[in-house]
């Protein structure tokens, strides 16, 4: 199984933008098959060095893990609404 953990730090981190990107992200469950877990998460602390949103995944291998990624709703709509939003995006994929 492979591990997915993706941070995001949003360029204007209103509310209404944390949980559009929330949303977005919580919308994916159902839509890519290769999809074995999804969380999605908001900083409680918003410290300085806090990211705002935080996405957990997992997938059956990394071949599952490179189909999600370019997955047309992944791709298509999740991606560029997050580099629209982020002024920073951080990932780290780890087999578990």
């Amino acid at each position: 199984m492979v591990t997915h953990i993706v941070f995001f730090k949003l360029s204007n981190p209103t509310n209404e933008a944390v949980a559009t990107v929330h949303n977005k992200l919580l919308s994916m469950e159902g839509k890519i098959p290769q999809l074995r877990h999804l969380e999605a998460g908001i900083d409680v602390i918003r410290s300085e060095r806090s990211f705002d949103v935080a996405l957990v995944t997992r997938f059956d291998s990394l071949d599952d893990l490179q189909a999600y990624q370019v997955h047309p709703y992944h791709a298509g709509e999740v991606v560029p609404l997050m580099k629209s939003l982020c002024s920073s995006i951080a990932a780290v994929d780890y087999e578990c």
